[in-house]
């Protein structure tokens, strides 16, 4: 019971992310529409939440974590969309450090964490006391994800892995730092690493073919996954690569070389 999972998991995050990527590279005119469907997606996603909290069963796991993603999927668009960012839009002054600099890399993304946070209240709400707790469990570990990522590029690591930035948002590279690593670094890579290991030993725990197993391997996979993207931030690749294929301007580039 624990590869469906696990697969389940890692295509879900394959083409959530894939699917952000392409919507994000096309042309900005799009952006709109573009996110106006993904958040009436992300309504029905709430809904599914909803209906699927008393729901203890495998079924209902997986309905949840699919819930968790379209929805995040939706708050990872409205950012890198440029809807829901922060009030500071400005690259960091060059003399800017310490409480400064602080206050201003916080300025640039602090409307999309309170929207987060928001949301994760919100499915905590929905879910309250109820057995299938797949969906806020999901969208909160990838909240805890996302900071910790932000942190440490803020901190410094090796490997900024930026390519992803759209245009109109180059100006929070300036807030990034490359630096051979950090305090916070070596906690994230081991924290991310730990917390897959212990929810992968409370699916093993948990009754064969049923909800709680299925909602914990889950949640050990996204775990893994968030490791693997810190892992990223240190070793010489760059993930961007990864999600080229998926780019809007790539395939066009492509039309372009074939005609």
């Amino acid at each position: 019971m624990t590869i469906p999972p696990l697969l389940f998991a890692i295509v879900m995050w394959f083409i959530g992310t894939a699917a952000v990527v392409w919507l994000d590279s096309r042309p900005r005119a799009t952006f709109r529409t573009s996110f106006r469907v993904a958040g009436v997606a992300a309504m029905a996603a709430t809904a599914a939440v909803w209906w699927s909290a008393n729901d203890a069963s495998w079924g209902g796991a997986y309905l949840g974590f699919a819930g968790a993603i379209v929805i995040w999927g939706w708050h990872e668009m409205g950012f890198l969309m440029g809807f829901v960012a922060g009030p500071n839009r400005a690259p960091c002054p060059p003399e800017a450090a310490g409480w400064t600099r602080l206050k201003l890399a916080t300025a640039t993304v602090i409307h999309h964490e309170i929207a987060i946070a928001a949301t994760a209240l919100l499915l905590f709400a929905l879910t309250w006391r109820q057995p299938n707790q797949s969906a806020p469990l999901t969208f909160l570990l990838l909240f805890g994800l996302r900071l910790s990522a932000k942190f440490n590029l803020y901190l410094g690591v090796p490997n900024l892995s930026d390519e992803v930035f759209p245009a109109h948002l180059a100006y929070l590279k300036s807030y990034f730092r490359t630096r051979a690593g950090n305090a916070l670094l070596p906690v994230s890579v081991i924290g991310s690493g730990a917390l897959a290991g212990w929810a992968w030993s409370v699916a093993e725990a948990a009754p064969a073919q049923s909800g709680a197993a299925v909602t914990a391997t889950l949640l050990a996979a996204l775990a893994a996954l968030g490791l693997v993207e810190h892992l990223f931030l240190v070793l010489p690749l760059r993930d961007a690569k990864l999600w080229q294929w998926a780019s809007a301007k790539t395939q066009a580039a492509k039309a372009a070389i074939r005609e």
